[in-house]
């Protein structure tokens, strides 16, 4: 149970270790991209380290099984010159002696059989080794120079989609300023055609004032014929003659009387 939980919490730490990460990451993607380019790279330099090491490994247990394969060939050889003085001896001391070395440079041989095979067997499995981080190693720098050259292109398109939005945004700007001009320009030609036919209409009153003028105002026949002229002041109640003054003060005392009530 303890184990259980001391793993759900571990899997918790790493939810929330990997949404953190995935946080920075969507906040500035620029620098999160960076920042595992750099992460790369070191891992790429410890790949490198461990690649040397591996060739430096390597280096050594060639040698030590190139000379103790040597080493091994020489005796051999030494034991093959025995074997040949041996079937050439004539001498039975001389040929035990040979005998005896020849048994010697055997033992040495046998007891070298399985050190032989050893140091071929570390060799072969350094060399092995080897290979396997060399090619790990060429691998991931290919990957980091492909992951290199993609954030560049990646930058290169943001940067594209920068100016592709700030040429929009001024797009967007000028349309603005062009619809507000339009705006007041139709403004404008409101105001001017509400003065327009403001200024229409006071014509039209103005043109119908002269003409009522025109007709209320006596025609040239009817100031020019006394007759007419008579007529009319009598049409309207005014008197058409030189008064007596009796008459006209008549009038005044008519005017002056005062008002009497029924």
């Amino acid at each position: 149970m303890l184990q259980f939980m001391a793993n759900l919490i571990g899997v918790k730490f790493n939810s929330a270790a990997q949404a953190g990460v995935e946080a920075l990451v969507r906040w500035d993607p620029k620098a999160a991209s960076e920042a595992e380019m750099r992460t790369m790279e070191q891992r790429l330099d410890e790949l490198g380290r461990e690649v040397a090491l591996a060739r430096q490994s390597y280096d050594r247990e060639n040698k030590e099984a190139e000379a103790i394969q040597a080493l091994s060939h020489q005796r051999m050889a030494a034991a093959e010159q025995l074997q040949a003085q041996i079937d050439a001896a004539t001498d039975p001391a001389r040929k035990a002696g040979l005998e005896a070395s020849l048994g010697t440079l055997v033992s040495l041989l046998e007891q070298m059989a399985p050190e032989v095979d050893r140091e071929k067997t570390e060799a072969a499995d350094a060399k092995d080794f080897l290979q396997m981080l060399e090619q790990t190693y060429a691998e991931a720098g290919g990957k980091l120079k492909t992951a290199r050259s993609a954030l560049e292109q990646a930058q290169r398109d943001m940067g594209r989609a920068a100016q592709q939005r700030q040429q929009a945004d001024r797009q967007a700007e000028a349309a603005r300023r062009a619809a507000g001009l339009a705006s007041t320009t139709s403004g404008l030609t409101v105001a001017l055609k509400a003065m327009q036919d403001t200024a229409a209409k006071d014509l039209v009153a103005a043109d119908a004032q002269m003409s009522k003028a025109r007709l209320l105002r006596p025609t040239t026949p009817e100031q020019d014929d006394p007759n007419i002229a008579a007529a009319l002041a009598l049409a309207a109640g005014k008197p058409t003659g030189p008064q007596r003054l009796s008459d006209r003060l008549a009038a005044l005392k008519i005017a002056q009387a005062p008002l009497r009530l029924a």
